[in-house]
């Protein structure tokens, strides 16, 4: 069994990986050994921060051992994906990947004879969103009924947060005025709206008006927000997105919880006492990305 994205995982199965994810936080001596003498290769495409501690600490706090793989200093950039991906699956018992492109996920899941973990590409990021939803269940006690608005960019993250969201009961809602052209997925959108728990809109002082947890990410991705051949665009985003900020004119009088999946351009895509207020549950979230970690690393590889 791999994650590669929530699509294929039902309710059912991602409501179980929550509750373990809680469980675990609650009773991390329970686990210290569930893993012991596996080792899990993780490769990396893109920089990252949380998807790397969070995999590499589970696999020690568990019991078991993580491999870096910087894929650019790996053959992984001049050989066969598939041969390559067989090869490393010979190795270890698990294999976490954070890459450029979806089609070269799914190219190792097919070749892998062990299972694959979707650490973020351009389309996808399941794992965070297995994170976010066990946060918003921590905080609130429940999923099912409460309301979420996405502000921000349509992109990977947005994805994977509506087939979350939707498979769990929460209604979204989606305020995106910019889509990330690589991250559409029309198959997922449609089906997503037949639930009757997704819906868009352009009015984002509306859309948050009752909402239970309000939602954003980053308007340009990190590997292009300090590059000068991306300014214009940098520059375009910004103007078209600055007034979709989240601050407090936005949220006046909201007790709404406050979410952002990191990395954070503080002044962008949210105002700094946002960050700071007490409604703001980012890095509880961020936290979270260990304990959810630990629950996939388990049922995938145990």
């Amino acid at each position: 069994m791999h994650l590669v994205t929530l699509k294929e995982w039902s309710s059912k199965k991602i409501g179980e990986m929550i509750d373990s994810s809680l469980l675990i936080k609650r009773s991390p001596e329970d686990y210290q050994s569930v893993l012991e003498e596996k080792s899990l290769a993780m490769i990396f495409q893109k920089t990252s921060t949380r998807t790397r501690l969070s995999f590499e600490v589970a696999m020690t706090q568990l019991g078991g051992n993580s491999i870096y793989m910087d894929w650019i200093s790996t053959n992984l950039v001049l050989a066969d994906l598939r041969d390559e991906t067989r090869s490393i699956s010979g190795y270890v018992d698990g294999i976490m990947a954070r890459v450029l492109k979806h089609s070269d996920l799914e190219t190792m899941a097919e070749s892998s004879r062990v299972p694959v973990i979707n650490g973020c590409d351009e389309m996808y990021h399941p794992c965070q969103i297995v994170a976010d939803l066990m946060t918003v269940k921590e905080k609130k006690g429940r999923l099912e009924g409460l309301k979420l608005v996405y502000i921000g960019v349509h992109n990977n993250v947005c994805n994977s947060l509506i087939e979350g969201c939707t498979k769990m009961g929460v209604k979204i809602t989606a305020v995106t005025p910019l889509v990330n052209e690589a991250s559409v997925d029309e198959e997922l959108l449609k089906k997503a709206k037949r639930t009757g728990l997704y819906e868009t809109s352009m009015d984002v002082k509306a859309a948050v008006e009752d909402c239970d947890v309000v939602y954003t990410d980053t308007w340009v991705d990190m590997e292009y927000f300090l590059d000068p051949k991306f300014k214009a665009e940098k520059e375009r985003r910004i103007k078209l997105m600055l007034p979709h900020q989240v601050n407090k004119e936005l949220l006046g009088g909201s007790d709404a919880l406050i979410m952002h999946d990191m990395p954070i351009h503080r002044g962008y895509e949210i105002a700094e006492d946002m960050i700071e207020s007490p409604n703001s549950i980012i890095y509880d979230q961020s936290e979270n990305r260990l304990h959810t970690a630990k629950a996939i690393l388990t049922k995938l590889l145990k």
